[in-house]
């Protein structure tokens, strides 16, 4: 529900939120949310937590022609994920509820409509078609396409006639020649006369929906935002928001414009590539934290770019003023280090272990099925030893159910004929190793195990420790690549290795 007339009103002559941090994520519901929204997002909370603050989730849904159904929840869905969820938004409410600017369509009206009573905004009448002529006279001539700001000297009774006549209109804002420098959180002083290069800007279209400069203005001033951290893209409009709080006579916040997130071959994140959308990655096995770490680590902010930062090193670590001014070049190529760095951690901490445990049983169901004969590899302890053992091995915690490690979830059946081609002491080495599994030990480690194959390989005259490796690797697993043989079967287990081995060498 939109804000009422009375409501728009009191919305305008502004609440009274203190002094503390308030900031906001405006990302536009047109599609998944992308890498360099996440980025966004997480500078913007990041600086809020540094400083006590509160970090905001605002929907800017005013062009309705490009809202993607379902991308508004997928947004704050995908920040829950990754750790980063706001304190208000549209799902979670708040005091300066709406957080959907198509739900606030009252309060840019009446916005508005004071500009148009302070002189500092007008009636457009111009059609679409005169419009049109314009820019392609302007783009004949090689010229920056610009309104010429004609219905900006009509006068108040030829206004009267045509809203009378029932004219279409927009409303434009008037630009000023004396726009004033700024001082950029990142970039430091700037300014753009943004008078001289281009037209009065529509601010209200003829549908009742505010365009962006207008509706983000407002909004920044009615939720009380006391920072801007956005993209660079936006640090050339800067000067004309500038003119609108200077016209409502409003304070603004501070700005600082994040630098872009690039390819690391300076090319720009495209939405074609199916890689940055943070929906995608967390369904390939990403975690949040890795992402986070990753992006934090090439988009500077900090004292130095170390892996493996937290997010709570990252708020307690974050300093604005460190925020360089050229693109970050982000290598998705490095994102398995980054989150090995963090499943590793998953791993040895023992409440994340249990849930990784049962993401692994969950995953193991649904990619095998069937074909798990022996359901005890589906017991939390022989997973929990399988997640110990692959520690620092694996970078995404679906690598334990790719075909590589598929041994450890079904049997796997070698013709005998195959492994004697590796050896014609095949048997021989299956009785000196079901020997050796059945020799009591405190504890099977695959350091030991593997000093005991390579005293065992001694007694194999023909057979040389290689050969004699890829014979058992084939035996406990049908493949000729992966771990090392000792890790193999102490994930297996004593009695299951021993099984294999039976089936495989000694039938």
């Amino acid at each position: 529900m939109g804000l009422g007339a009375a409501a728009a009103g009191d919305a305008l002559r502004g609440a009274v939120w203190g002094s503390g941090v308030r900031v906001r994520f405006a990302p536009s519901p047109t599609g998944f949310l992308h890498l360099g929204g996440l980025r966004t997002a997480l500078y913007n909370y990041i600086f809020a937590k540094k400083h006590q603050g509160s970090f905001i989730l605002r929907l800017e849904d005013t062009d309705q022609s490009r809202v993607v159904p379902g991308a508004a929840e997928g947004i704050e869905d995908m920040l829950e994920w990754a750790g980063i969820p706001p304190e208000e938004s549209p799902r979670r409410g708040g005091p300066a509820a709406p957080y959907q600017q198509s739900q606030r369509l009252n309060l840019y009206r009446e916005a508005a409509e004071l500009l148009l009573e302070k002189g500092a905004a007008y009636r457009c009448f111009c059609p679409p078609q005169r419009l049109e002529l314009l820019k392609k006279e302007a783009l004949r001539n090689r010229q920056t396409p610009r309104y010429d700001n004609r219905c900006r000297h009509l006068s108040p009774k030829q206004v009267a006639e045509k809203v009378s006549q029932g004219a279409d209109s927009v409303m434009r804002f008037r630009l000023e020649e004396n726009s004033e420098p700024f001082c950029d959180l990142i970039h430091g002083w700037s300014k753009h006369v943004v008078a001289s290069v281009e037209g009065d800007p529509v601010i209200l279209k003829s549908d009742g929906f505010p365009t962006y400069h207008l509706a983000n203005v407002v909004d920044d001033h009615v939720m009380g935002i006391s920072h801007v951290l956005r993209g660079a893209e936006w640090l050339i409009s800067t000067s004309k928001h500038l003119l609108l709080y200077r016209a409502f006579g409003w304070d603004p916040p501070q700005f600082g414009h994040l630098p872009l997130l690039l390819n690391k071959d300076g090319s720009k994140l495209s939405k074609r590539q199916g890689d940055i959308f943070v929906e995608q990655l967390a369904q390939d096995g990403w975690l949040p934290e890795a992402l986070l770490d990753i992006m934090t680590n090439c988009g500077s902010g900090f004292a130095d770019n170390r892996m493996g930062r937290t997010l709570k090193e990252l708020t307690e670590e974050f300093n604005v003023s460190r925020i360089e001014r050229h693109s970050a070049l982000l290598d998705l190529e490095k994102l398995s280090e980054f989150n090995r760095i963090h499943l590793t951690r998953r791993i040895e901490d023992d409440l994340q272990r249990q849930e990784l445990v049962a993401e692994v049983q969950a995953s193991v169901e649904e990619t095998y099925g069937s074909q798990v004969v022996d359901r005890e590899v589906l017991e939390k302890s022989y997973v929990e030893q399988v997640l110990l053992l692959r520690m620092g091995h694996i970078s995404r915690l679906k690598d334990l159910v790719s075909p590589k490690y598929s041994f450890l979830w079904i049997r796997p059946s070698v013709p005998h004929e195959e492994l004697q081609t590796i050896s014609a002491e095949a048997d021989k080495i299956g009785r000196l190793v079901l020997r050796l599994l059945e020799q009591p030990v405190a504890a099977l480690t695959p350091e030991e195990l593997g000093k005991d194959l390579r005293r065992l390989q001694e007694q194999i005259s023909g057979t040389q420790y290689s050969g004699m490796m890829r014979l058992l690797r084939l035996a406990l697993s049908g493949q000729k690549e992966g771990p090392s043989v000792a890790e193999m079967m102490v994930s297996l287990g004593r009695r299951e290795a021993s099984a294999r081995i039976q089936r495989a060498l000694c039938s």
